[in-house]
């Protein structure tokens, strides 16, 4: 499971002129879902989104987390993140988890962060999406739950 994770002063979802998913101060994530990925590396990646700590202090230093900055968290579907490009000039999805599987773990995904009592925003799962944000920092940071265990 990739992330794609983006402190923001705001962020937004809109499908098809609604806004589905809004948060103020707080994370985006973009979140890709992999073909193997399971439960546990929705709940682990959660967990360790909600507790990075790239929020200023009183110093200025990134070392408070969301929950520490009374954040919210947008979190979009983003299979793209699993896009290989090594071969060629058209990405191929195939290390992507089929759609259903990667709805059920970004559900889970969601939960496990709601879990901390942070406020969660979604996306609309499968719906061409626009998404709107004002990058704070900018601090954006790539995470994988392969590479994090």
């Amino acid at each position: 499971m990739r992330a794609c994770v983006q402190r923001v002063r705001r962020a937004s979802v809109t499908v098809e002129e609604q806004i589905v998913g809004e948060i103020g101060r707080g994370l985006l994530v973009l979140l890709g879902v992999a073909q193997g990925d399971e439960e546990k590396d929705a709940r682990y990646l959660a967990d360790k989104i909600v507790g990075l700590r790239i929020f200023e202090d009183e110093q200025g230093k990134m070392n408070r987390s969301l929950t520490e900055a009374d954040g919210g968290l947008l979190v979009v579907s983003q299979f793209t993140l699993l896009g290989d490009v090594r071969k060629g000039r058209r990405p191929s999805f195939i290390d992507a988890a089929p759609p259903a599987e990667a709805n059920r773990l970004y559900e889970v995904f969601a939960a496990a962060a709601a879990s901390h009592g942070v406020p969660v925003a979604t996306g609309l799962f499968q719906a061409h999406m626009d998404v709107e944000l004002v990058n704070d920092g900018p601090v954006t940071l790539l995470l994988d739950s392969r590479k994090l265990f």
